[in-house]
């Protein structure tokens, strides 16, 4: 597994130290559960996202790919 070293603030670092002791997880655990949080996923692990909800919606790729289009018009229209 790959390492990382980053600084932090004492008030950060403390901050994140009291976090994870009152959720009673690790450092890591609490930094995975952010990247999560703010949708930090590896590309495969989008993609499988992807997958299981094309199938709960029982979408064929044609009618995802144009509700897609649609919803994402609608948006950058402001509605």
């Amino acid at each position: 597994m790959p390492r990382l070293t980053i600084t932090l603030s004492e008030e950060r670092y403390q901050a994140l130290k009291e976090a994870a002791a009152k959720r009673r997880k690790s450092l890591v655990a609490v930094i995975d559960e952010s990247l999560d949080f703010y949708g930090i996923k590896s590309g495969q692990s989008a993609a499988d996202l992807v997958a299981r909800a094309r199938r709960r919606a029982a979408l064929s790729e044609e009618e995802a790919l144009a509700l897609t289009i649609a919803e994402t018009r609608r948006e950058r229209q402001g509605s």
